[in-house]
């Protein structure tokens, strides 16, 4: 069969193009933002990329296309799908008829954290022998992909709430069907799809609806938001991480790089690697609850995640230049920023740390969040905001306590020399942005090379 899936290169759609590809279909895709990881997975797969959303893309005919939720109307081949009586589907939906039907699906859902998290979890079960199949929204470092079929019957899902496509609006996840459903934590999101935190929080019901009475959703000890969802009616067992919680943790160092598992009066073991941050920990612990619910033994979930490498773009160390180490995080949310600078900063010490900042997502943009924006960046010794013309709102009244840290630019290439001009010996520099960010990364870590060498031009032999 061919399929054609139209924004093969966003994270989930490229995840599904992957798995169709997998299961020996012919699968090309179009997209309009074609950048790594995902455009390198699909290339390196077979599957046909075309630039842009021309009618023209669909000839010859598919057998089926596959619609991602960034396709609207009026697109042109949108248009010419619907003119033409194709047979169309969404992705979420293609996903549950042709792939996890029959299947032990553990989804990860929340507002923030869902990508590490169902990374750490198909680690665990691999680590187990269980050779799951995975579907995430981003690459896992131990495995080079975001998707894969696996051999058993155990299927980890990142269960996006965002809506389905132009002619679903109900979330993602309601498609997926788990058996154990993690919960990560619940906030105002999505303020492009969403009015308010009720809204999504209706959809999260229905999701917990789905879960079977043999299932298990997994889900913090304190989260009001999710404790007022789980009020509305929940039929399946429940287990709890964090503090109190069935799963907690004793941080055997502040930058929670090390830590002792409990169960509840009893410790399992301790985790030490390479993650930081006290969010990671309570993401540890939702895992070892989800892998033992699938039968593997928190001690082997513990040995696992000691072996843990990350997933790219959440806080992945690109390089270090002159003395100066470059993160990459996805972090586009106050929330999600703050815990990563939080993180880095237990790490890191008293060294300066630069925070780059592209205010990208939807809701960002919107400014539904620039109340809280100043606080999350707060833990970063400098600040720089990239504010192109058509962002809607005024980064540096809205940063405005940030005080003499700020620096507001609206080009990448000021952003960049500005760092160069500005480096220290030490410093720590997190670029926060949830898409390509213009290549800002090499760009930089290229023009602190060349900084280097200029510099040790200039000193005498």
């Amino acid at each position: 069969m061919h399929l054609h899936i139209l924004g093969a290169c966003g994270t989930f759609m490229g995840g599904v193009a992957l798995l169709a590809r997998a299961l020996g279909h012919r699968v090309t895709g179009s997209d309009a933002h074609v950048y790594p990881p995902m455009s390198s997975q699909l290339e390196a797969a077979g599957i046909g990329l075309f630039d842009g959303y021309e009618a023209d893309h669909l000839e010859p005919a598919p057998d089926l296309v596959v619609v991602g939720n960034a396709m609207k109307r009026g697109i042109p081949v949108v248009e010419a799908m619907l003119d033409r009586g194709l047979p169309y589907v969404s992705g979420p939906q293609w996903l549950r008829e042709h792939l996890l039907g029959g299947r032990w699906v553990l989804a990860v859902a929340g507002t923030h954290g869902k990508t590490t998290t169902a990374s750490m979890l198909a680690w665990v079960l691999e680590a187990a022998g269980l050779d799951p199949g995975f579907l995430i929204g981003g690459v896992p470092i131990d495995f080079g992909q975001s998707a894969r079929l696996g051999s058993s019957p155990f299927f980890v899902v990142e269960a996006d709430e965002y809506d389905t496509a132009f002619f679903d609006k109900r979330s993602k996840f309601v498609h997926y069907g788990p058996r154990t459903l993690i919960l990560n934590n619940l906030e105002f999101d999505h303020a492009d799809i969403f009015d308010d935190l009720a809204m999504i929080q209706r959809q999260f019901h229905h999701l917990v609806r789905t879960v079977p009475g043999r299932g298990l959703i997994i889900h913090p000890s304190s989260d009001a938001a999710l404790a007022e969802v789980l009020a509305m009616g929940c039929w399946t067992p429940c287990e709890t991480f964090g503090d109190g919680g069935d799963w907690s943790a004793r941080l055997s160092v502040p930058d929670g790089s090390c830590f002792r598992v409990h169960w509840r009066d009893r410790e399992l073991g301790e985790v030490q690697w390479d993650q930081t941050g006290r969010h990671n920990v309570r993401n540890a612990l939702a895992v070892l609850a989800a892998a033992h619910h699938a039968g593997v033994s928190p001690e082997v979930g513990i040995e696992a995640l000691s072996r843990f490498r990350g997933v790219r773009r959440r806080m992945e160390r690109r390089g270090e230049v002159a003395g100066v180490t470059l993160y990459d995080d996805f972090a586009h949310h106050p929330t999600a920023i703050a815990l990563t600078l939080d993180g880095l900063r237990r790490r890191v010490g008293p060294q300066r740390i630069v925070a780059i900042l592209e205010p990208r997502s939807n809701t960002m943009r919107l400014g539904v969040h620039n109340r809280d924006l100043g606080a999350a960046l707060a833990a970063a010794d400098r600040v720089h905001l990239y504010a192109p013309a058509d962002l809607g709102w005024d980064g540096a009244a809205v940063l405005a306590g940030l005080d003499d840290r700020l620096s507001v630019a609206d080009q990448v290439e000021t952003i960049i020399a500005r760092v160069v001009a500005e480096r220290r010996d030490g410093d720590q520099v997190l670029i926060m942005s949830n898409g390509g960010f213009q290549g800002i990364h090499e760009r930089l870590l290229a023009a602190l090379r060349d900084s280097a060498s200029a510099l040790d031009a200039t000193r005498p032999s």
